[in-house]
């Protein structure tokens, strides 16, 4: 399989090495030169002289919609995966004619994950609180935090989109969300524009209440949820690599870095794509956003989907 990867930072570099591990034929859409030994200079000029069947779009969140109206102008038909979060603002998908498309929210294709949500089925769900954070100027050895599009709300930077995996976990598991309330802002000495801290509380359709915390500043950091339900509590430790039930390992199983985004290749490759976040799921999510941004500016709860 041809696959094009659109964006050679440091998420692009990470999906074309693993699909030279998967046996694909990679290229890149780069403006730099000398990156990559199969680089095409724009997009069109990828399609139409590497004829992928693949395409991931990699680059920054605030290009996302450019580059798949382009596809769509383009005639693209063969498979798309999104970096998410899918647009940096909601808007609504043109009609598109891909074979496959996702939203590459690889937390999905995580062991534990499929776990936890093999332990959720039939459960009633009381309370959920979710919790991402990790020191930022740690994220990307090497490079200066400041000089990423984290640090630039413009670029589609900030927690709310950067750590959005767990706002699709929270409607992956907990259904769409009736009410939300949220809190948050840059509070932090990073030298940053954009948020460094969130915090939301909803209402959903399946737990009447679930709360998500995020934010740029945990060392070390720290990935996990707890979830009461009737059948008793879960908790997730991600960087442990550990799921519990009333305290009792249920699970170990660290995984490294790699594994989720593999995964979730192989998916989109091999069949299996109905498994991963569709492109109106990575709308859902924006919306959600947007939503968290509207609470926290107003300090008011703000209405969903399923009100």
């Amino acid at each position: 399989m041809k696959a094009l990867v659109v964006g050679y930072g440091s998420i692009g570099q990470r999906h074309t090495r693993l699909l030279e591990e998967l046996q694909c034929e990679a290229a890149v859409v780069s403006t730099r030169e000398g990156v990559y030994p199969r680089r095409y200079a724009s997009l069109q000029a990828g399609l139409e002289q590497w004829r992928p069947d693949y395409v991931v779009v990699a680059n920054e969140t605030s290009a996302h919609a450019g580059a798949i109206e382009a596809l769509i102008d383009f005639g693209f038909n063969g498979r798309l995966l999104v970096e998410k979060p899918l647009f940096d603002a909601a808007r609504t998908l043109p009609a598109a004619r891909f074979s496959h498309a996702a939203v590459a929210y690889n937390f999905r294709c995580h062991p534990l994950i499929l776990r936890l949500a093999h332990e959720l089925e039939g459960a009633r769900i009381f309370d959920a609180q979710m919790h991402v954070g990790q020191w930022l100027p740690d994220w990307r050895p090497g490079r200066d935090y400041r000089a990423s599009y984290s640090a630039r709300r413009a670029a589609g930077g900030g927690v709310l989109r950067d750590l959005s995996h767990e706002l699709d976990l929270a409607l992956h598991f907990f259904g769409p969300w009736k009410r939300l309330a949220a809190h948050g802002g840059h509070f932090s000495a990073l030298e940053i524009d954009s948020e460094d801290t969130f915090s939301l509380l909803l209402e959903t359709s399946r737990a009447p209440t679930v709360q998500i915390s995020l934010n740029y500043l945990d060392r070390p950091g720290r990935r996990s949820a707890v979830i009461n339900t009737d059948k008793g509590m879960l908790h997730l430790d991600l960087v442990r690599g550990l799921l519990l039930k009333d305290g009792q390992t249920l699970a170990e199983q660290p995984v490294d870095r790699d594994h989720t985004y593999r995964e979730q290749h192989r998916l989109m490759i091999d069949g299996g794509a109905d498994k991963l976040c569709t492109l109106a799921q990575g709308v859902a999510v924006v919306e959600m956003i947007e939503a968290a941004e509207r609470a926290n500016a107003d300090s008011a709860w703000v209405k969903g989907p399923a009100a």
